[in-house]
C-alpha cells in the first residue's frame, strides 16, 4: 500500500507521489485497500458493526443532522463513509482521465450509516465499492489525459486523475486505525 504520511506532512503533493502510477498500479492497490479494510472485520460479528465506540475526538462538521455531528461513528458507519469517499474519487477520475475539464462539485452518495447493521452488510459494502472502483478504472481510455488537471480551488494542490483516484485510497487509508479501534473496543465489550 501507498504511505500517504509525505503527502499528510506536506512534503509532497498527491501529484508528486503518483506520478508514476497508472491504471494497473490503482487496480492493485484498490484491491490490497479493500482486503485491509476486509482484514481488519474478519473476526467481527453483527453486534461490532453496530457497537458505539468511545471517541473523545468524535466531530462531523458534515453530519446529515445537527444531533449527529457529535456522535463517535460505529463499524458500519466508517464503512459506508470510506467507500463512498473513494467511489467519488474513482468516478471523478473517469472524467478527468477521458480529457473531461473538471467544472467542480461532488458525485457522492452515501448510504446512511443506520441503514448498515450486521457484518455481511459491511463485507458487501467493501465488496461492492471494490467493484464499482475498478469498474472506473476500466472506464479509463488506454492513454488517460495526464495533463488534464483540476484544482478545487485556489489554494489546493493541482491534481489529475491518477491524483484524484489516489486521494479516495487515502480517504481509506486515513480510517483504517479508527476501523481498528472500533473493532478491538468492540471485542472487549463483548467478552
Amino acid at each position: 500500500m501507498l504511505d500517504f504520511t509525505p503527502v499528510r506532512e506536506k512534503k509532497m503533493t498527491m501529484l508528486e507521489l503518483v506520478k508514476d502510477l497508472r491504471a494497473n498500479d490503482l487496480r492493485k492497490l484498490t484491491n490490497e485497500m479493500i482486503d485491509a479494510e476486509l482484514k481488519l472485520i474478519r473476526e467481527c460479528a453483527d453486534a461490532d458493526v453496530v457497537f458505539v465506540p468511545v471517541d473523545p475526538n468524535a466531530q462531523d462538521e458534515a453530519a446529515a443532522t445537527e444531533e449527529e455531528k457529535n456522535i463517535a461513528w460505529t463499524l458500519g458507519h466508517v464503512v459506508v463513509h470510506a467507500t463512498a469517499s473513494s467511489e467519488e474519487g474513482a468516478y471523478m477520475s473517469v472524467e478527468l482521465a477521458r480529457g473531461v475539464e473538471y467544472r467542480g462539485g461532488r458525485s457522492r452518495y452515501e448510504t446512511h450509516w443506520t441503514t448498515v447493521q450486521t457484518i455481511a452488510q459491511c463485507r458487501a459494502r467493501l465488496e461492492e465499492s471494490r467493484k464499482m472502483r475498478l469498474a472506473a478504472l476500466d472506464m479509463w481510455p488506454q492513454e488517460p489525459r495526464l495533463e488534464n488537471t483540476y484544482q478545487v480551488n485556489p489554494n489546493a494542490p493541482i491534481g489529475n486523475c491518477v491524483s484524484r483516484f489516489v486521494a479516495g485510497l487515502s480517504h481509506d487509508d486515513s480510517h483504517l486505525a479508527q476501523i481498528a479501534e472500533i473493532v478491538r473496543q468492540a471485542k472487549t465489550a463483548r467478552k
